[in-house]
């Protein structure tokens, strides 16, 4: 067996060649000075502090070395290193003070200045939700339909089936523009835009109308004497009231959430024959809390009216009611912002109060 070789020269061994190291030095230090960015840094500092850089290699060789070369190679070695991570450190803080010198002028604020007062606008709640429902329609397929707020009596009562004396007319429940046998009121409700809709386009028709509806009801928290409505009407050959069981369903769960689906209780409105009272179900207990504050345990909500069209609206707007059918139903929509937000008190929708606007801010 050889003994050790006591006789190895480190000179002959690239990587630790004095001039090799002095070589590798003055390259680290040249990089560390022209980087000129964090950025430039720290891809100069992995090439030549790496485990892959020239200072690196030449350090591994001085495991091999016989022990009377290693101390005088290790100390070559070490100061060359130590040197290159004193630049880089050294050019790290210049780098890092330039930076924050930067971000200081570029990021400034004047605090001097005087602040916008003045906040940003927002689309108020209930037009949002309007826009919401229009949306919803237009995803079915159907056409959102418009009429005037100011309203001819003849559209307002006589083409949906309202008897002479129906207490709907009296001067107590209805807004008559002046004079009062000039045949112009300010709308009851949104259903005129029914027969608007069927003597202009004829049928099939699928429309919805939103608008804004008056009543002479006191203002309070559940009721105001302006307020707004969806109405939807359907007339087609072969429309039954399952289509608007299906339709109302379908409204409730986008509204209100998957599952939730609506009744139907027999009632009576003159323009709609047979007619009903749709209920919601409650959206909050899903009918299983019989202590439920917002459907008083009954697990519904009254939402609104619907039923299928009667045959005499049909037939005062030029529609043959032998060969159509169709159904209608409208609910509030200032309510329905109430059951989606948790409103309690429909006077804070009319206030004016940026504060209650600015709560909800857009809708998407």
């Amino acid at each position: 067996m050889s003994g050790p070789n006591t006789s190895y020269d480190p000179v002959e061994v690239a990587a630790l060649d004095p001039q090799a190291v002095d070589a590798a030095v003055t390259q680290a230090l040249a990089a560390a000075a022209a980087a000129t960015s964090l950025e430039q840094l720290k891809a100069a500092r992995s090439a030549h502090q790496g485990d892959r850089s020239a200072l690196a290699l030449a350090n591994r060789e001085i495991g091999a070395l016989p022990p009377s070369a290693k101390a005088e190679a290790g100390k070559r070695v070490g100061s060359a290193r130590g040197r290159v991570a004193q630049a880089f450190t050294a050019r790290q803080a210049e780098l890092e003070d330039e930076r924050d010198e930067r971000i200081l002028t570029e990021e400034a604020v004047d605090v001097t200045l005087p602040t916008g007062r003045r906040p940003l606008g927002r689309r108020h709640p209930i037009e949002l939700m309007s826009q919401r429902i229009a949306d919803l329609f237009v995803g079915m397929g159907w056409e959102i339909a418009e009429g005037p707020e100011i309203e001819a009596e003849w559209f307002n009562f006589d083409a949906l089936n309202f008897d002479a004396d129906h207490p709907a007319r009296q001067m107590q429940d209805t807004f008559y523009v002046d004079p009062p046998e000039g045949g112009l009121v300010l709308r009851t409700h949104t259903s005129p835009v029914q027969a608007r809709t069927l003597l202009e386009r004829g049928v099939p028709v699928y429309v919805a109308a939103i608008g804004r509806v008056f009543r002479t009801d006191e203002l309070d928290a559940t009721h105001m004497p302006a307020f707004h409505q969806v109405e939807g009407l359907a007339v087609d050959e072969g429309i039954t009231m399952a289509h608007l069981k299906g339709t109302l369903d379908r409204l409730a769960s986008e509204l209100f959430g998957d599952g939730i689906t609506t009744r139907l209780r027999p009632s009576f409105f003159p323009f709609t024959e047979p007619s009903a009272e749709m209920d919601l179900r409650c959206f909050v207990c899903r009918g299983e809390d019989p202590d439920c504050r917002t459907c008083k345990g009954t697990g519904w909500i009254e939402w609104g009216g619907c039923g299928m069209v009667n045959r005499n609206v049909l037939t005062a707007c030029g529609v043959d009611p032998d060969r159509y059918t169709g159904f209608a139903f409208g609910m509030g929509i200032d309510r329905a912002l109430m059951f989606r937000t948790g409103v309690s008190d429909m006077r804070d929708m009319i206030e004016g109060d940026v504060r209650f606007d600015a709560q909800f801010g857009m809708e998407i």
